[in-house]
């Protein structure tokens, strides 16, 4: 049976993972390999596919926890039996994006890369159906940040700062707990950033309009679900204005 992903429920987009298993990225902290998804227990619950009900009135965001890049044939397969209107894919693979039939999402540093580099697609090889790149953000790597947006967005490719939260207090830095706190986001409780944290690093891009927050207001202060969001959908429509009929 389909569980919706408590996180995207009222925004427009609806999450869709065609593979089994866990994803073989593994990246740290990530909310699909923690064994605190909703999906879990991911033996029991993948793949989680929309029913074609839900899926006609909604965008759909083809791997919510997993990655488009591993075993692509699963995820074009499904596709081509839902045929769904509106999809986009989430990827950390830079390589063959053009691949996707549709708008793709990169994220740039995945993994053990988060605080130490990002992919750089080259100037003249972004291809048209890279909808906006996500760099995975916190208060220690600011100056890896500054290098993603300065890289993409010269090429006007829009940049999501999708901050980190983390269940174990090791995981921060000692010199930076004071920018997180442990509080709900979604379901479950992390160190997650605080509000005032936020606002400096958001302040640092103020002046680009190429640079959004995934999350409308990170921290206390805001709320993490989509519908209070709009970035995926506004780049979805916005990319496929661009891409051939």
């Amino acid at each position: 049976m389909y569980k919706e992903n408590p996180k995207t429920k009222g925004s427009g987009i609806i999450a869709a993972i065609p593979q089994e298993g866990r994803c073989p990225q593994e990246c740290a902290d990530c909310f699909f390999q923690s064994g605190r998804s909703y999906l879990e227990p991911l033996e029991d619950n993948l793949p989680n596919l929309p029913p074609v009900e839900m899926i006609s009135n909604s965008v759909v965001r083809i791997n919510d926890g997993h990655d488009s890049s591993i075993q692509t044939e699963k995820v074009l397969e499904w596709l081509e039996k839902a045929k769904p209107e509106h999809y986009f894919f989430n990827t950390s693979v830079p390589a063959c994006l053009e691949r996707f039939p549709g708008p793709v999402v990169l994220t740039v540093n995945p993994g053990i890369s988060t605080d130490k580099s990002f992919y750089a697609i080259g100037k003249y090889a972004i291809p048209t159906n890279l909808m906006m790149v996500r760099v995975r953000t916190n208060t220690w790597n600011i100056d890896l940040v500054d290098q993603v947006v300065s890289y993409y967005t010269r090429s006007e490719v829009p940049v999501i700062l999708t901050f980190m939260a983390y269940y174990s207090p090791e995981s921060v830095p000692k010199e930076h707990h004071r920018n997180y706190q442990w509080r709900k986001r979604t379901l479950n409780s992390y160190w997650a950033i605080t509000t005032s944290a936020w606002r400096r690093i958001m302040n640092r891009y103020r002046d680009n309009k190429w640079v959004h927050s995934c999350g409308k207001i990170e921290g206390e202060k805001g709320d993490t679900h989509c519908r209070f969001c709009g970035n995926c959908i506004r780049e979805y429509f916005a990319t496929m204005e661009r891409l051939p009929a």
